[in-house]
């Protein structure tokens, strides 16, 4: 298995690192980056005083990633899930951020995967407030059904895969609505905007100092090995023209660089968000075929599967196998096809009415 979190940055499709003033932790910063041994090996320089962190989700390198902007207000983009907790504290340390320094942790929707760790890391960073859209911060506060439609959904494997989430306190959460704006100090800011489409209560966020946008799962899944894009269309939400309008939106916040949270920054950004939504079109073309043959799921995952497949290196012979099975572990052809079924079903019903 390859173990590689991300091409080192300079190499293609990868940003070097930007050696401008308020770059890394220069004079002035006010932040000591401290901290060795294998912790360091999860943290990814990104210029910008902008740092990803392979959260290491269920032990896996280069699966899920967070991000801190080390701003005179430091803010944390996704928290990965609530295991990864005690991963994304010691690499926050590691990069200066203490207990009471953390001023924001932002997730871009509430799937396991993103936000699992939220009350972990509130606790953890007692100061922190949490930012999240109006419709998942209800399931931060209570996640009883959201880990109960979880359970239904993996079973046993859920514990492996993405723990609990731990709830936070009410008085924590600020809750964003279509736009919003998250305060980086210096003049500096992480504004959010709706992007429905995978999830209800999703955003993505452009950081007004860098031009990133985290896209989150927007705009799917990046496997950096070999730079295929991939969409996620889980349910119950997943919805086609919506999805494809959040793109739409990305494209004209006219960004300078994508930070996928699965995984890695991307700065060929009209390229990528192209592919994205041909990616959405192709998956939602062939899964309709096999729901309108009145397959059942696992036909239709075969089905998908076969034809969809030479689309992507990381199903070539000459690619580590291994690389895909992590993938199809938490994002792949499964979720996806359930996920466009369970849409076609709604979009079928609706019709009916």
């Amino acid at each position: 298995m390859s173990t590689e979190a991300a091409r080192p940055a300079g190499e293609p499709g990868n940003p070097a690192p930007s050696t401008g003033p308020g770059d890394g932790a220069g004079p002035g910063h006010g932040f000591a980056a401290h901290g060795t041994g294998a912790i360091t090996d999860a943290i990814t320089e990104l210029g910008h005083d902008v740092f990803q962190i392979d959260t290491r989700m269920a032990g896996y390198e280069g699966v899920t990633a967070s991000y801190l902007i080390r701003a005179s207000r430091p803010c944390l983009v996704e928290t990965g899930t609530g295991p990864s907790a005690p991963v994304v504290r010691d690499a926050l340390t590691a990069l200066g951020v203490g207990a009471g320094d953390l001023a924001t942790v932002v997730v871009t929707h509430i799937h396991l995967d993103h936000a699992g760790g939220a009350g972990d890391i509130a606790g953890m960073f007692p100061r922190a407030e949490v930012v999240v859209h109006e419709r998942g911060a209800r399931h931060l506060v209570d996640p009883s059904r959201l880990m109960s439609s979880a359970r239904k959904v993996y079973g046993d494997e859920l514990d492996g895969l993405f723990g609990e989430l731990a709830p936070t306190p009410a008085d924590r959460i600020r809750a964003v609505e279509q736009t919003g704006t998250i305060d980086l100090g210096g003049g500096r800011r992480l504004d959010s905007y709706y992007s429905p489409g995978h999830a209800k209560h999703h955003v993505g966020l452009l950081d007004s100092g860098s031009g990133d946008l985290y896209v989150g799962d927007a705009a799917g899944v990046y496997i950096p090995e070999t730079a295929d894009l991939r969409p996620a269309t889980p349910s119950p939400d997943f919805d086609l023209e919506t999805a494809l309008r959040s793109l739409r939106m990305f494209g004209s916040l006219r960004p300078a660089r994508l930070l996928f949270s699965h995984f890695g920054p991307v700065t060929a950004v009209g390229e990528a968000l192209g592919r994205s939504a041909e990616e959405l079109r192709v998956w939602v073309d062939e899964v309709s075929h096999a729901w309108g043959s009145g397959l059942d799921i696992d036909h239709a995952v075969a089905m998908v599967r076969e034809r969809t497949d030479a689309r992507y290196a990381v199903f070539k012979p000459e690619t580590d196998p291994a690389v895909a099975a992590k993938f199809e572990r938490f994002t792949g052809a499964v979720s996806n096809t359930a996920g466009i079924m369970h849409w076609l079903d709604r979009s079928a019903a609706a019709s009916a009415e």
